[in-house]
């Protein structure tokens, strides 16, 4: 069952010869948290595997997300009934998302620090960073809570607001396939610390901090909303295609044509164009009855569109044209809004999203197996493997 192959030989060839190229520009990362990170990476013991830690702040992240899930299902107990969410849950939460951001941070330097860096430990820390940063937005959600009439953000919003950040996620990686550098996006930290600062401040103010408006009668969410919207189309998205042009202009593009350097895209827009079509038709309205289900569900899809886009990226090989999870969710979009689904919409969307994120999950044990394999490598520990 965990032994399938996902990974193709020529792609197992290509981690071989792959080279980490990054570039970090930013001024709040560069001049102050990368100070903080290289204080609290000595603390690290020697004998921790790298992975071992990228790990662990997933697994924090995860487990906060399923707790504010625990307490807010519907994302309404911060807008109609504020108080339900307990306030050491938000203050749990600046802390779980302190230390998963400071573990993503440090991951790479101990693998430096340890002499044990791989294209594993690479496709390992982007590809739980691709999962990871929906999971972000969506415990972040249960902060500001759908709209009541009156404050908060509509599950159509949360859906917009998802999609950019995903979107950008996107671009990122890009933008690494065609110019070969990860040019790390500024709005991972800025966003990291606004997040810490959202969980504090509702920790220890209260929820209704965020249902008073701030600034000309527009509240908190609709300054985040407004900051996001312009970051990504003014700020990172430009700087993406920035950074290609300049590639083409230095002649150092990975991808002579035009067509090879838009494939990565087409997947992960065709993704977006079928979810928005079942979210605009749904006879049901299905974003407003299950929206954490919903989005839950794009976020996994996105992740595990954009880590087979990585694999390529590092392997220096295409990437398919359609990702195979396009053709069953093809299916479910169009039974729904055809209305041959009927009442069984949330049951269908309960299931495929079911069987989305135990594909997702199988992918990932199983490329991470066949790669430490092929590498003689442990995910894990810092031991080498015995040949057989």
């Amino acid at each position: 069952m965990w032994r399938w192959r996902y990974v193709s030989g020529r792609q197992l060839h290509g981690f071989r010869h792959y080279k980490y190229s990054a570039v970090d520009t930013n001024p709040l990362s560069v001049y102050i948290m990368q100070p903080i990170w290289n204080k609290i990476i000595k603390i690290v013991p020697l004998w921790i595997a790298p992975n071992l830690l990228t790990f662990s702040g997933f697994i924090m992240i995860l487990f906060n997300y399923f707790l504010i899930s625990f307490y807010d299902w519907d994302y309404t107990a911060s807008g109609t009934s504020p108080g339900l969410v307990p306030t050491w849950v938000w203050l749990f939460s600046a802390f779980t998302t302190f230390c998963a951001y400071a573990l993503d941070s440090i991951d790479g330097k101990h693998a430096r620090r340890t002499q044990s860096s791989t294209p594993l430990g690479e496709l390992f820390d982007h590809g739980l960073d691709s999962w990871a940063t929906s999971i972000f937005v969506l415990s972040f959600f249960s902060v500001c809570s759908c709209d009541n009439g009156k404050t908060g953000v509509s599950v159509y919003t949360m859906y917009i607001y998802l999609s950019i950040v995903l979107f950008n996620f996107m671009c990122s990686h890009w933008e690494k396939y065609n110019t070969g550098v990860l040019f790390l996006p500024w709005g991972y930290d800025i966003s990291q610390v606004v997040l810490i600062a959202a969980y504090l401040l509702t920790g220890t103010v209260g929820v209704e901090v965020w249902q008073k408006p701030l600034l000309f009668g527009y509240y908190i969410t609709d300054l985040l909303v407004i900051l996001l919207i312009g970051f990504s189309l003014f700020l990172s998205f430009p700087q993406t295609l920035y950074n290609i042009h300049r590639a083409h202009l230095k002649k150092t593009l990975k991808n002579d044509s035009l067509y090879e350097g838009l494939l990565p895209l087409v997947s992960p827009l065709l993704l977006f164009v079928l979810l928005t079509v079942w979210v605009v038709l749904s006879p049901s309205n299905i974003l407003a009855k299950q929206p954490r289900l919903f989005l839950w569900m794009v976020g996994v899809a996105f992740s595990n569109v954009i880590c087979k886009v990585i694999i390529c990226q590092m392997s220096s090989t295409r990437p398919e044209l359609f990702h195979w999870f396009l053709f069953p969710l093809a299916l479910v979009v169009y039974a729904a809004i055809s209305g041959l689904l009927g009442h069984m919409e949330e049951a269908v969307l309960g299931v495929f999203t079911a069987l989305v994120t135990a594909a997702h999950v199988h992918y990932g044990v199983c490329v991470g197996r066949q790669l430490s394999e092929h590498l003689n490598i442990y995910i894990f520990s810092l031991k080498k493997r015995v040949q057989e």
